[in-house]
């Protein structure tokens, strides 16, 4: 990444990620950049910048571009300065995780975690799931409404994944601030407190789970933790920092983006009261809503890569070093591939998003995410068909990671 901070002048591009203006609403940014070019340089953040649907979804797959260098090149080697030592805490955590890794250490760890997301397991959690979930909406409907991002959208998922992992229900509301910290070095240019924020979130959290690991140990569970300790012993190797990193990973990832789908997708429906009308009145649409609000209003923005190895977009050279950044808010409003894209329609068949990636690094808990969303959907449509909007939202700052502050709602 470049500088810890916003850039001071413009890029001559429509891209103004640290503007408010641009991360409230960055689709009409969005189809000025299609029409500039297949790949336009973004330098503020030193990065390639990607729009176009076809590429981000050929480019997820090029083995010539990587999460990480450090598997072939050093920060000297590949041109890059390492990151500041103080930071060390977060880039050990972070760098050890299966997001941040590529084969043959992906592929073995992605193995062993891939047993725990099996369509088998995954569906077992489904009773699970649909009673938290009812829960909570019966909760908001008892206090004649609240706050859908605290009350709903986040329980929800970070319930789940924490009972995977085996995480103690007294400990569990540690986990959002932690997390939320952390995704926080995820941001483009993130700045100096944004990073100690991150760091210290980085040695606590890692303390806890160094703590969770040494007493499941001794007395193992049927949580993912405890099965990646006894993978380990029976020589599936698996050092401590990775099952610390691939926990930290996935509670990351295990709720990040339902969180954000749930509170943006609530409200692009209310924004768009005939579509929000037409599921009320048919149920049925829920499997294809959940997959039209993830297109519609992406939670996860831009994904970055690395080029190992010179590639060529429509004629431009992408030297090796570089870093691209795959705008998937963009491809996923490309009319190229999506039929009147600034449109929400739930009904929306031809639907091939990339929200969850694609490639060795997709969303392994894809399957689990799609039952939270429709789960809370189904719940709140039942037990609060009248669910109203209370006061218009207040956008998070972040571009990258894209959610709402909030999302007060009535129940009539």
């Amino acid at each position: 990444m470049a500088a810890p901070s916003a850039p001071s002048a413009p890029s001559g591009l429509p891209f103004h990620p640290w503007d408010p203006a641009f991360v409230a609403d960055p689709y009409p940014a969005y189809a000025e950049l299609r029409a500039r070019g297949r790949v336009l340089y973004y330098e503020p953040s030193d990065q390639w910048l990607v729009p176009h649907h076809a590429d981000v979804s050929a480019l997820l797959r090029d083995r010539r571009l990587g999460r990480t260098y450090q598997h072939r090149f050093t920060h000297e080697d590949f041109g890059r300065t390492p990151p500041p030592p103080e930071h060390e805490p977060f880039h050990v955590l972070n760098d050890h995780g299966m997001l941040d890794l590529e084969p043959p250490d992906h592929t073995r760890i992605r193995r062993l975690v891939s047993k725990a997301f099996t369509p088998r397991t995954v569906e077992r959690l489904k009773p699970y799931v649909h009673r938290l979930a009812n829960d909570l909406a019966a909760a908001l409907v008892e206090a004649g409404g609240g706050d859908l991002l605290t009350d709903v959208a986040e329980p929800l998922p970070v319930a789940v994944i924490a009972e995977m992992l085996g995480i103690p229900e007294s400990d569990r509301s540690r986990l959002r601030p932690w997390s939320a910290d952390i995704c926080g070095m995820y941001e483009l240019n993130p700045s100096e407190e944004t990073a100690r924020r991150a760091v210290r979130a980085s040695v606590e959290f890692s303390d806890y789970l160094r703590e969770l690991i040494a007493a499941r140990r001794r007395e193992p569970g049927e949580d993912l933790i405890s099965g990646l300790i006894a993978a380990h012993d029976e020589g599936d190797r698996l050092t401590e920092q990775e099952m610390i990193s691939t926990a930290v990973l996935l509670l990351n990832a295990g709720h990040e983006a339902t969180v954000n789908a749930t509170v943006n997708g609530w409200w692009a429906l209310f924004r768009n009261p005939d579509q929000l009308a037409a599921l009320r009145a048919d149920h049925s649409l829920i499997p294809s809503a959940v997959e039209e609000l993830m297109r519609y209003d992406t939670p996860l923005q831009l994904f970055e890569r690395w080029v190992l190895d010179e590639i060529e977009i429509d004629g431009t050279t992408i030297p090796r070093g570089a870093e691209i950044a795959m705008l998937f808010g963009s491809a996923n409003h490309d009319p190229e591939v999506f039929t009147d894209p600034g449109r929400l329609d739930l009904t929306r068949r031809d639907n091939p998003h990339i929200s969850f990636s694609a490639g060795i690094h997709y969303c392994i808990g894809a399957p689990l995410a799609r039952i939270e969303l429709a789960a809370s959907m189904t719940a709140l449509l039942e037990r609060a068909p009248a669910l109203t909007l209370a006061a218009e939202p207040e956008r998070k700052p972040n571009f990258v990671i894209r959610g709402l502050k909030g999302l007060s709602v009535v129940v009539s």
